[in-house]
């Protein structure tokens, strides 16, 4: 028999093919619109989540197909695994993604100091801030210490505007946009990006003087959105670990 005697089995393996392809162009191409601001941040985030149900519809058809396929001396069995391999690692890959980040709280303010958090000069923050808490304040900040308590204000010794110009540079190294550097008053507030969308997190550094050198303080906000995967707690962590690394 020829390939043109299973239409169905044609039919549905070339569908789970191009749903896979299609899945991948709406997803990574929303993404890339967002990424340059061609579209807003989070339309370009719904893209990938609107592209991961078409990569998982992808993936039941490709098994179907595959069975079809099976029982039939595999007529179009290229078509339908592409499918699944396609669908498959997309889907895998963002299920991986959201597992691995399970645990972190729906939030998107981070800080070392939840008593007194360090305030925006340049980058005022948004009035919306508390978005997605009923609770308010109170509730962020019990949400807060049970998953990051190991965020905490910590200690060099070296002068503020020493500091300051460590984190200046480190900031810049990261690509970070500086909004403002004042050594004087110890202040850095800086533009962060998150994954490929580049969304906008907002930091503030916050360095007084003590007996034995500078105490620090960091923040980092998230624009948009309600939970940040834990982006904002592990952007502080690795900032003032190299920080201290100086």
């Amino acid at each position: 028999m020829t390939n043109g005697d299973y239409p169905w089995t044609r039919r549905i393996s070339n569908a789970s093919l191009m749903l896979a392809l299609a899945a991948t162009v709406v997803a990574f191409g929303g993404m890339t619109l967002a990424r340059y601001d061609l579209i807003g941040k989070m339309p370009g985030f719904f893209s990938l989540a609107f592209g991961a149900l078409l990569a998982a519809a992808a993936a039941i058809l490709a098994l179907v197909g595959l069975i079809m396929n099976a029982r039939q001396q595999w007529p179009h069995g290229r078509s339908a695994l592409l499918g699944l391999i396609i669908g498959g690692i997309f889907v895998g890959a963002l299920t991986i993604r959201v597992i691995s980040t399970s645990g972190v709280p729906a939030i998107h303010d981070a800080t070392t100091d939840l008593a007194d958090p360090p305030n925006y000069v340049a980058l005022p923050l948004s009035p919306d801030n508390l978005r997605g808490l009923e609770g308010g304040e109170e509730q962020w900040r019990e949400l807060h210490s049970q998953a990051y308590d190991d965020l905490v204000t910590i200690k060099i010794n070296a002068p503020v505007a020493d500091v300051i110009a460590s984190a200046e540079e480190l900031a810049r190294d990261r690509g970070w946009t500086i909004a403002l550097v004042d050594p004087d008053a110890g202040r850095l507030e800086a533009t962060a990006y998150a994954s490929w969308i580049k969304f906008n997190d907002d930091v503030v550094l916050r360095v007084v003087p003590d007996d034995s050198g500078s105490i620090i303080d960091m923040r980092s906000v998230s624009r948009v959105g309600v939970s940040d995967l834990g982006e904002n707690a592990k952007r502080i962590r690795k900032f003032l670990a190299d920080l201290q690394a100086e």
